[in-house]
């Protein structure tokens, strides 16, 4: 089965790279803003639904960095 990719100019594939990069870096600076606002909420209210919420996109991060 033939890549997807295979169909892309070398051009097109370059800002593709491109801009999954910085999608990955801006998804990064998210999940790390709101792992402080967790951090911060759980000293102020004690543990919440909300403590937890960063774990469940850190996978999706890790998976986006991996497909780099």
């Amino acid at each position: 089965m033939a890549s997807l990719y295979s169909t892309y100019t070398t051009e097109e594939l370059k800002k593709k790279i491109k801009k999954q990069k910085t999608m990955a870096i801006i998804h990064g600076f998210i999940v790390l803003l709101m792992i402080v606002f967790a951090i911060f909420t759980s000293i102020e209210n004690g543990i919440s639904f909300q403590t937890f919420l960063p774990l469940f996109f850190i996978p999706m991060e890790i998976i986006m960095l991996f497909e780099l």
